[in-house]
């Protein structure tokens, strides 16, 4: 199976699939995908290889105003979408201090997250574990907003951290295509941090510790915080492990 999917104009579209579960199950292929903003899926081969996934389902984790600005995932039959603005106090990486430890400020801005967007944080998980298709959530470059989506999933399915930490790094593939596009739309602007469009290992690491610092653990944090009952991450499970 492909981990990457090829697209002309998206970067960074992936299948969460084939990772190991802690009860010797496996994520499903072809079943939850990951990506940067669908807004740019316009060219008739892009679309066609959209299609082919089968997705049914579209989460946009974007601001209502990026998606005003950027566009949205064109509207094709049989395809459900959802904007859920998972963060509520917008920053500007490219305008990050390079004096500051970049991935202790990234991991602040993902907690801001989890604790801010809760109830739209609960809308997608509960998406995710209702789709009976294909489905995927992205934001605009599918780095952080994504890959916190994808960290949380990925943990109620059982998944270890060690492979949660290398699925969100593979976005380090993307990131000179990232910077590309940035530049491509920033004409004249100088890119300010020199760590734009990163995704090391060490940012949901930390992530994921203050979760478990917050609220004990991942699973807690979405029983507890998110008001989510272990019926639903039974359901996930159910949906989206192997056997």
């Amino acid at each position: 199976m492909t981990r990457h999917i090829v697209f002309d104009q998206l970067h960074n579209f992936r299948d969460l699939g084939g990772y190991s579960a802690s009860d010797g199950r496996s994520v499903r292929w072809g079943r939850l995908y990951r990506a940067d903003s669908l807004g740019r899926l316009g060219s008739p081969a892009d679309l066609e290889r959209f299609r082919a996934l089968g997705v049914r389902t579209v989460i946009d984790l974007r601001y209502p105003w990026e998606t005003a600005r950027t566009g949205r995932v064109p509207e094709l039959d049989g395809l459900s979408y959802h904007n859920l603005s998972i963060e509520h106090r917008p920053y500007d990486q490219a305008e990050i201090d390079p004096a500051l430890d970049p991935w202790r400020y990234l991991a602040d801005r993902f907690a801001e997250v989890a604790e801010d967007g809760g109830a739209e944080i609960r809308r997608v998980l509960e998406l995710i574990a209702g789709a009976d298709e294909p489905l995927v959530f992205h934001c605009a470059s599918g780095k952080d907003r994504t890959g916190l989506i994808a960290a949380l999933v990925l943990s109620l399915l059982g998944v270890s951290e060690d492979d949660i930490a290398a699925d969100f790094a593979l976005t380090e593939l993307a990131t000179p295509r990232l910077v590309a596009r940035w530049h491509a739309a920033n004409p004249g602007r100088e890119l300010r941090w020199p760590g734009f469009g990163r995704a090391p290992e060490t940012v949901i690491r930390l992530a994921l510790a203050d979760l478990t610092a917050a609220h004990g653990s991942v699973h807690a944090y979405v029983t507890d915080t998110l008001g989510l009952g272990d019926d639903l991450i039974g359901e996930l499970r159910a949906r989206l492990l192997t056997g």
